[in-house]
């Protein structure tokens, strides 16, 4: 709750600064130009090594949560949110109670970083990158290490 409540405290602080760089640009940094240029500033600016360590954090707990899933004869997460209308709200439910400190912190890591980085917090920018950062690679290896897990398990074994 501490880390949600910092975080909305966070953006709505940011909101006047955001209006004022939206209005001198003419419009939302989250649809232009710049911030598509901005990209490689995020990426080798200050922060940049959470580039790395969230997503991987996001992995490993994806595959912890995949090898759950195998165990428990669930689908792949993708293909069970996609395709199990029965099983959605549930797996939607266990990755996103899983992740959402790790969304929490992308969040506010990204509103802080653009405030270093960029001198100004586009609330909208951090809503977008933080869990970009987390809800890709958590869902893929949550997929993956369930369908490897499976596959290795229905693998035929041979017998000398």
């Amino acid at each position: 709750m501490i880390l949600a409540g910092l975080t909305l405290l966070l953006l709505l602080l940011s909101i006047p600064g955001s209006l004022r760089d939206t209005f001198s640009r003419g419009g939302i940094y989250l649809f232009s130009q710049e911030f598509i240029e901005d990209i490689p500033r995020r990426l080798t600016g200050p922060g940049r090594f959470r580039f790395v360590i969230q997503p991987l954090i996001a992995v490993i707990l994806g595959i912890i949560g995949g090898l759950s899933d195998a165990r428990a004869g669930r689908p792949p997460y993708l293909y069970g949110i996609l395709f199990h209308r029965h099983l959605r709200r549930d797996l939607v439910k266990t990755g996103f109670s899983i992740i959402v400190n790790l969304l929490l912190m992308g969040i506010l890591l990204d509103a802080v970083f653009q405030r270093i980085i960029f001198g100004v917090t586009h609330p909208f920018a951090a809503l977008v990158i933080g869990p970009i950062l987390i809800v890709t690679p958590y869902a893929i290896a949550r997929a993956f290490s369930n369908r490897l897990t499976r596959l290795a398990k229905n693998k035929p074994r041979r017998t000398q």
